[in-house]
């Protein structure tokens, strides 16, 4: 099993790349176009910030790489939100590989998200074997809304997109290297049943 972790300008890439390492599986983190589109299994995480990251993909060609990758997919947190169509952060347009908008919470309660909160309405493949209510680690100030492409919820401040399908694509708002058990099981979804 090839997995491609993309390497690019933003944060917790190596937390993903150990927790695949505590699961049995090897991971390269690259953003070599052959190594990704040659990868089993490709996975797009990331912290930061949406336009500045928009504008190294663009530059480095890798947004056009990531809408015809064939295999399976991944995006966690940024990586979600760069998949969706247009950010509020920055005014930025994105990937679009999910016609979502990325919207920042109301200031009406602490933000960002940050912490463990509980998964909702889970269905499809990557919540396999994941109990309702089961919690899962956040930490963002901008989520994706609820769409046709949702395959589990959260609620903070309102309800929002807790993870995204599309074919051959997934994504989750929260961190499953960080979310204990729960994100082992779901990064060990994606990996072998995907």
């Amino acid at each position: 099993m090839k997995i491609a972790i993309l390497k690019y300008n933003a944060g917790n890439i190596m937390s993903v790349q150990f927790a695949l390492k505590r699961l049995g599986y090897d991971a390269e983190v690259t953003s070599d176009e052959k190594i990704i589109r040659n990868s089993d299994r490709f996975i797009f995480p990331g912290v930061g910030e949406a336009s500045s990251t928009m504008e190294y993909l663009r530059r480095e060609g890798l947004d056009q790489l990531l809408k015809e990758l064939n295999q399976p997919v991944l995006g966690i947190c940024l990586g979600l939100q760069l998949m969706c169509a247009h950010s509020e952060e920055r005014n930025t347009d994105c990937i679009g590989i999910f016609d979502v908008p990325v919207l920042k919470f109301e200031p009406v309660m602490n933000v960002p998200h940050m912490g463990w909160n509980t998964l909702k309405n889970t269905k499809g493949l990557l919540f396999e074997d994941i109990n309702p209510g089961s919690y899962a680690y956040f930490v963002h100030s901008y989520y994706a809304a609820m769409s046709e492409y949702t395959v589990a919820s959260c609620n903070y401040i309102n309800d929002f997109s807790a993870s995204l399908q599309r074919d051959n694509y997934f994504a989750t708002q929260f961190h499953p290297e960080k979310s204990g058990d729960t994100g082992h099981i779901i990064l060990k979804n994606f990996i072998e049943k995907a």
